[in-house]
């Protein structure tokens, strides 16, 4: 007990080394909340809506906790951020941030709005209006990254890996998260669900066309420099992300016009709106899109799966927060699974859903009690953007000479 006390970490050094990384546990948890809410066998029961219900509450608790935990180290160590905007990879999950954010929106509008009744107009045009400080969020986040990416940051194809992803999934999120919104707003606020509809579309639309640069650029490098070292492997299951969550936006935006479209009001000639087919095909093309997204899904799943059997047979490796950027991922692609099943009326899809989804729940378990007895000691926390730094012994007003700095952890360890 004695020992165990002396090597735990204090609080202000958990701080200091608390990183964006953290709000991944946000992503999976709101994951693991979405998929008790649509689980194909019983999930209209009130116990599956009830845990659902808890893993909300489960998540918008770790939500508060993480974002003070945050405002907290930017606020005390002022030089930290300057330090983790420019790490390669460390910035690169601030994108977890707005993303974790909408699974708490997605959450709150199916189990506590559309299930449990809870809260009427005033309750969803809250959460409405949370949606487009989500999607503000999520633009400055996609851009303002990509272009430190391009000026402020050195990036190399042979050490990139998909975490490259994360913040441009922010506007596909952003997207599947409004389009929830904006179903629940149809039947009395069809204007607002409109303009909702059209933001969704836009945001879908540039994130899937710049997550699949991204996927071209990552397969040049697995052919040209093999797989990422290291812990990095996990990052092949990211892919299922941007692929999962986009097909899950288009599915429901096609579902969305299906109800509102055709317009009372416009032209039939003029207005493409306002014409009785259009929205049999936009909810078709929407399908098929759909389905060919989640068809790419399952092909980057295979190829991650054999990917991490291959390292894994070679290699050992110490538990770290990034893992928890693998659960988000699974999440959505078994839910996607799941939504196809219920317009195909397939039991085959709905069963393998339903195993992918146990699958996921699986993995934040088993994240979560990994994570419990190294946040009880502090050896979760490390921030590879202080390591080798002179600063992280200003920072903590110590003399730097007296202080051992760090080895610099190699792309593999971050």
């Amino acid at each position: 007990m004695g020992t165990a006390e002396r090597t735990r970490r204090p609080l202000s050094e958990r701080i200091r080394h608390f990183t964006p990384a953290w709000h991944a546990v946000n992503m999976g948890t709101g994951a693991i909340s979405a998929l008790f809410h649509v689980f194909p066998y019983g999930s209209q029961n009130r116990v599956m809506q009830s845990i659902a219900f808890f893993f909300l509450l489960l998540n918008l608790l770790l939500f508060i906790i993480l974002t003070l935990c945050a405002v907290a180290r930017y606020t005390i160590y002022r030089g930290i951020w300057s330090s983790m905007i420019r790490h390669p990879v460390q910035s690169l999950y601030l994108g977890c941030f707005p993303m974790g954010f909408a699974t708490i929106i997605i959450s709150a509008v199916g189990i506590v709005y559309n299930y449990f009744g809870y809260g009427g107009k005033e309750f969803l045009y809250v959460l409405w209006a949370l949606w487009w400080v989500d999607v503000a969020v999520s633009l400055v986040t996609c851009f303002g990254q990509l272009h430190f990416m391009f000026t402020r940051q050195r990036h190399e194809t042979s050490a990139m890996t998909m975490v490259w992803l994360l913040p441009i999934v922010t506007l596909i999120v952003a997207s599947s998260s409004g389009a929830i919104v904006g179903q629940a707003l149809i039947p009395f606020d069809v204007p607002r669900a409109c303009l909702t509809v059209a933001v969704c579309m836009a945001l879908v639309t540039i994130g899937i066309t710049l997550a699949f640069a991204v996927f071209t650029i990552y397969l040049h490098r697995l052919i040209v420099h093999g797989l990422p070292e290291g812990i990095t492997i996990f990052s092949a299951y990211l892919p299922l992300g941007p692929l999962g969550q986009s097909g899950y936006a288009f599915l429901l935006l096609g579902e969305i016009c299906r109800d509102v479209f055709p317009l009372s009001h416009g032209d039939p000639v003029s207005n493409i709106f306002a014409q009785e087919l259009t929205p049999h095909i936009i909810y078709v093309f929407s399908w098929i899109l759909s389905f060919a997204l989640w068809s790419f899904a399952t092909c980057w799943l295979l190829l991650a799966v054999l990917a991490l059997g291959d390292v894994l047979t070679k290699n050992k490796f110490p538990f770290k927060i990034t893992f928890w950027g693998m659960i988000f991922p699974n999440g959505v692609y078994a839910n996607l699974t799941i939504q196809l099943a219920n317009t195909l009326d397939s039991q085959g899809l709905k069963i393998w859903g339903s195993v992918y989804a146990i699958f996921t729940l699986g993995l934040w378990l088993f994240a979560a009690s990994r994570t419990l007895p190294s946040v009880w000691d502090g050896s979760i926390f490390e921030a590879p953007c202080l390591a080798g730094q002179r600063e992280q012994a200003i920072l903590m007003g110590a003399d730097p000479t007296t202080i051992t700095t760090p080895s610099v952890p190699s792309c593999a360890e971050r």
